[in-house]
């Protein structure tokens, strides 16, 4: 394939489009890969094709046959897809000032990873309430459930430290998450 590449590379460089429709039919699924690799777009990937093979016809007089014509053109082609990627991400810094505002930058608006106080407070009393109905369950139930969910053994782990077997210890767990459950849904 290469001998045939290499000819049909003199035609082009001779002024012949057929010969660079043939490279264009030789080389285009592999470039089109190529593009769909890097861009993860179909329709931005046939763009980056197509404008590598442009490339390839205007640069084809800096081809040097000592290189495979396969590695030049998907070097362009990742090249160009690479473009394409830095052209659609936005420019923008999250410290500029928004315009309209009076010192506003676009960081200040986003989220905090903080809880709001109120929120806070909130998840502080479900977890007071949740520890409040474990401890009030059955030393039988409670043990697995606070080693499988708080501590986070494994079944076996619990079998062996409270000396029982696994499926005893399953069915405990279920049973005590089947008396919260029930727990919470009278409240």
């Amino acid at each position: 394939m290469e001998e045939t590449t290499l000819r049909l590379i003199e035609r082009v460089k001779q002024g012949d489009r057929d010969a660079f429709a043939a490279l264009v039919d030789l080389y285009k699924e592999g470039a089109f890969l190529v593009a769909f690799r890097v861009l993860r777009d179909r329709m931005e990937a046939e763009d980056a094709t197509q404008e590598a093979f442009i490339r390839v016809f205007t640069k084809i007089e800096s081809y040097n046959a000592q290189w495979k014509f396969r590695t030049w053109l998907y070097r362009i082609v990742t090249n160009v897809s690479i473009d394409r990627l830095r052209k659609k991400r936005p420019d923008y810094s999250l410290d500029a000032e928004m315009s309209g505002t009076e010192g506003l930058t676009l960081y200040s608006q986003l989220e905090s990873k903080e809880q709001l106080p109120e929120d806070q407070v909130v998840d502080s009393e479900e977890r007071n309430a949740v520890g409040d109905a474990i401890a009030a369950l059955p030393e039988k139930y409670r043990i697995p459930l606070v080693l499988k969910y708080i501590e986070d053994l494994s079944l076996k782990e619990i079998s062996e430290m409270i000396d029982l077997p696994v499926a005893t210890v399953k069915t405990r767990i279920h049973r005590g998450r089947e008396a919260l459950k029930k727990h919470f849904g009278t409240r």
